[in-house]
């Protein structure tokens, strides 16, 4: 047997003990997290879980309100571009979620403290964190000044950290919620970029003789 036929063997061999060693550190790392309850922390991050939903459709909604108050057709196509990423990153996640199936952590585990009114639900991947991480990168890749990208991402970061400081999503499961929302994000911007480049008028040139 050649050492190329062996590396499947050796692979296979070896991913059991790598799936166990991440789900110890995903577990351990949330509950490093979630031990520690302070007034602050209820408060803040509670203040930011449960603002997500007024926060991602607001901002395209408002931006599209502006945009028709001013007749500025440039913020129309920020405001759908933005529902856009929005919209395609629920639909990947609710679909990604019910695929893996995944409980939720204080389901699973009885020392993991449940912060949240969640009575249920599947786990992998974050919606919450999906959600703010597709608004944050959509703000982020459109308006590049620094005041709109810092609380974009601290938004989303602390939305992040809120769900699992509640007990209720893993770190893997914000972390492949961040991914989901800021590719959704960036794949419609991407769009946005390529419908524009289709419908500019093509200038051409008379050569004086």
């Amino acid at each position: 047997m050649s050492k190329y036929t062996t590396i499947p063997f050796v692979v296979l061999f070896c991913l059991p003990h790598i799936f166990v060693k991440a789900q110890n550190f995903d577990i351990n790392l949330l509950r490093s997290i979630n031990k520690n309850q302070s007034f602050l922390k209820d408060q803040y991050l509670e203040l930011n879980a449960s603002s997500v939903t007024a926060v991602s459709v607001g901002v395209p909604a408002g931006i599209a309100i502006a945009g028709f108050i001013q007749h500025n057709k440039q913020l129309k196509q920020d405001a759908l571009y933005m529902g856009g990423g929005l919209l395609l990153s629920g639909i990947i996640t609710n679909a990604t979620k019910r695929i893996t199936g995944r409980q939720r952590p204080f389901e699973t585990y009885n020392f993991i403290v449940k912060r949240d009114d969640e009575s249920g639900g599947l786990s992998f991947p974050s919606g919450h964190t999906s959600s703010a991480f597709a608004t944050a990168t959509a703000v982020a890749l459109r308006y590049h000044k620094w005041y709109f990208v810092a609380p974009s991402y601290l938004f989303a970061g602390s939305v992040a950290w809120a769900r699992m400081y509640q007990g209720v999503h893993y770190p893997s499961d914000v972390f492949a919620g961040a991914l989901v929302g800021a590719g959704s994000a960036w794949l419609t911007w991407k769009m946005q970029h390529w419908m524009n480049r289709r419908h500019e008028p093509v200038v051409t040139v008379n050569k004086a003789w």
